[in-house]
């Protein structure tokens, strides 16, 4: 049975590991490269510096939060850096694309990633014209998600109606703030069908076969 979200005007999507399979390694990319500045910036052993991290992780939303606060980082430096990685492992996906063209109303891009990260990915992806924006941790002020002042920020800026949104997303612990304002979520990856969590409205493991199943408005 095709899920319905006949209700829905505004599309919003986390990208990294929801609009590519986390399976293709890009995020682990990435992190080698946050383990690395972590131990050079706060002056620990591989093994110490990955536990901090975590920490930050945990408490604050992202590492950069947890940077700023006890290391004075600067952010634009750490995000810079740890986005410098080959995007070789992505590729076009044509039912991707297929199932976000057929959706109606605005799709949005709503990342914990930095802008310039974004506009690779998605011109990887090779989906950077379905989208109307993007909201980066830049835009956000660097506050990130699952912190609600993020989602505020980004509902006020588009002019997003939550009782009319879809959130996907891979992080769990990030659609609840969702839930609470109304959104409907959904939660993509492996890991999504062994949810039990009551704020998860769909799951799905991958996400193009989900969006070209949905039963949308004005669908034929």
């Amino acid at each position: 049975m095709s899920p319905s979200l006949d209700h829905v005007e505004h599309w919003v999507f986390d990208m990294d590991n929801t609009l590519y399979p986390a399976e293709c390694g890009l995020m682990g990319r990435v992190q080698d490269r946050i383990n690395a500045f972590f131990v050079r910036t706060v002056g620990m052993g591989p093994a110490e510096a990955r536990q901090l991290q975590l920490k930050y992780l945990r408490d604050h939303g992202t590492s950069l939060s947890g940077l700023m606060l006890n290391h004075r980082v600067d952010p634009r430096a750490f995000l810079d850096e740890v986005h410098r990685v080959e995007l070789d492992c992505l590729t076009p996906d044509p039912v991707l694309r297929d199932g976000l063209s057929r959706l109606p109303g605005r799709r949005l891009i709503f990342t914990n990633g930095a802008a310039a990260h974004a506009e690779r990915v998605l011109d990887a992806l090779n989906i950077a014209d379905l989208f109307d924006d993007v909201f980066h941790i830049e835009a956000s002020d660097l506050i990130p998600k699952p912190d609600p002042r993020a989602f505020t920020r980004m509902i006020e800026r588009h002019g997003v109606d939550p009782r009319r949104a879809a959130f996907f997303e891979d992080t769990e612990k990030n659609l609840k703030p969702a839930a609470d304002i109304g959104m409907t979520t959904v939660l993509v990856g492996a890991h999504a069908p062994a949810s039990t969590a009551a704020f998860v409205d769909h799951r799905t493991e991958t996400l193009p076969p989900f969006l070209n199943r949905l039963a949308l408005k004005d669908a034929a």
